[in-house]
């Protein structure tokens, strides 16, 4: 199937969407149909022993592709490790979404140390959407390693988020089968932004061709194992410097061109902080941010989160469900927001007893769908190595699994149970 797309893939984006549809469906029909069943009984069975086990990600690395074209005795291109491409999925619901999505960060990249926990948590969950389950922070996505853990994933039509980072590493290897060579990611970066996040990082802009060309290569490949909702991180660090001449409708115009030919609805976001523009914002078809957590668990209501803001000029950290920008969006999402430092939400969540945690989860439920927004549960996150809270399988991440220190899964369940706030 992978040279089946790739056939396509050459001829002209606007010849592709000729083809459609129909050309796919009659190739599934009689290619090799992906069954995440067929891969054996021997995995799931030591996911569900994951309370006696601990596997780590080289586990996983380690181990041979579940599947690939060359198996089934297709050839491989040369340096391109071909998938096959998965059967269309239902389109994904904005409604359910916003009552049962939940912050599952790098679960389909093999964060948090402990990936058969992680599956174990995301079966045993109530979660529909999980949101950023791939990641790209400083790392190009590992596909072999995404499918082999989305292929243990027992819970039907789950919706998976791949987060599109505003950082990159410059000395990064990863082929391009377009051209049969590798990505020059240093030609990626937005000038000025040398070593911004670190030694040899930068951010990637979309003035760059050569990103363009890594972001179509990877965001097809994640609509091809059925990846359907993808949010830009920090997206005004990633578009053109003046807004106005915005590179961002020709990239989602790409994203969409693409999947119409693959079949399937894909759902587009964006960080966009305090951008105010209405036309900007309504490419989108949600925009995202933090919710500015209090150690009471509580949040602000004005439009800038006031622990940086107290007069206009200020750096503002929006507020999203205030009316400046939830009017001007098609969708508001929040979650506890994460930078990896002590103090950012998932800190102070972290930090607090196991049920003020719960009674935070149900107030801000409430409180963001009585708005029409979606309020993400944490499930998987990014920690401060020192934060001193409760944690996951490694103290600079959190989980959510009764298997750690946090144990807030039955909570979160019951609260994902209840469809009304």
């Amino acid at each position: 199937m992978s040279s089946l797309i790739a056939f396509f893939s050459r001829f002209p984006r606007k010849s592709r969407a000729v083809f459609g549809t129909g050309a796919l469906l009659l190739a599934l029909s009689s290619w090799y149909v992906f069954d995440p069943a067929s891969s054996g009984e021997g995995f799931v069975a030591s996911v569900q022993r994951e309370e006696e086990n601990t596997s780590t990600l080289s586990d996983w690395v380690d181990e041979k592709p579940i599947v690939t074209d060359e198996a089934n005795g297709v050839p491989q291109p040369e340096g391109e490790e071909a998938f096959p491409v998965l059967p269309p999925p239902p389109a994904p619901s904005l409604a359910r979404m916003k009552t049962q999505g939940c912050v599952a960060d790098g679960f389909l990249s093999g964060y948090g140390g402990d990936v058969n926990s992680s599956i174990a948590l995301i079966n045993r969950s109530q979660c529909y959407y999980l949101h950023r389950a791939l990641e790209t922070w400083l790392r190009p996505p590992d596909f072999k390693l995404a499918r082999k853990i989305q292929s243990k994933v027992t819970k039907p039509n789950t919706v998976y988020g791949m987060f599109i980072a505003e950082a990159i590493d410059t000395k990064s290897n990863y082929f391009y089968p377009a051209e049969k060579r590798d990505f020059e990611f240093a030609e990626m970066c937005r000038q000025g932004s040398k070593n911004f996040w670190g030694e040899h990082t930068c951010k990637p802009s979309l003035e760059r061709e050569e990103y363009r060309k890594y972001l179509r290569s990877i965001t097809e490949s994640a609509m091809d194992m059925n990846v359907q909702v993808f949010l830009f991180g920090q997206v005004f660090y990633q578009d053109a410097g003046d807004l106005s001449h915005s590179i961002m409708p020709e990239v989602i115009r790409e994203m969409r061109e693409y999947a119409d030919f693959r079949g399937i609805d894909i759902l587009i976001g964006a960080q966009t902080n305090d951008i105010a523009d209405e036309a900007y914002l309504r490419q989108f078809d949600f925009i995202e941010g933090g919710v500015g957590l209090s150690q009471e668990g509580r949040v602000e209501e004005g439009p800038c989160f006031s622990r940086w803001y107290e007069k206009p000029g200020d750096w503002c950290w929006a507020l999203l469900w205030n009316q400046r920008f939830k009017s001007k969006a098609n969708n508001v999402f929040v979650h506890f927001d994460w930078s990896g430092k002590v103090g950012d939400d998932m800190s102070v969540f972290t930090r607090m007893t196991q049920d003020e945690r719960a009674r935070t989860l149900r107030d801000l439920r409430a409180y963001f769908l009585h708005r029409d927004v979606g309020f993400l549960m944490p499930v998987l996150a990014t920690l401060h190595r020192d934060n001193n809270g409760c944690h996951g399988a490694k103290e600079r991440f959190y989980s959510a699994s009764r298997k750690y220190t946090c144990q807030d899964e039955d909570a979160i369940n019951e609260i994902l149970k209840s469809q009304k706030p």
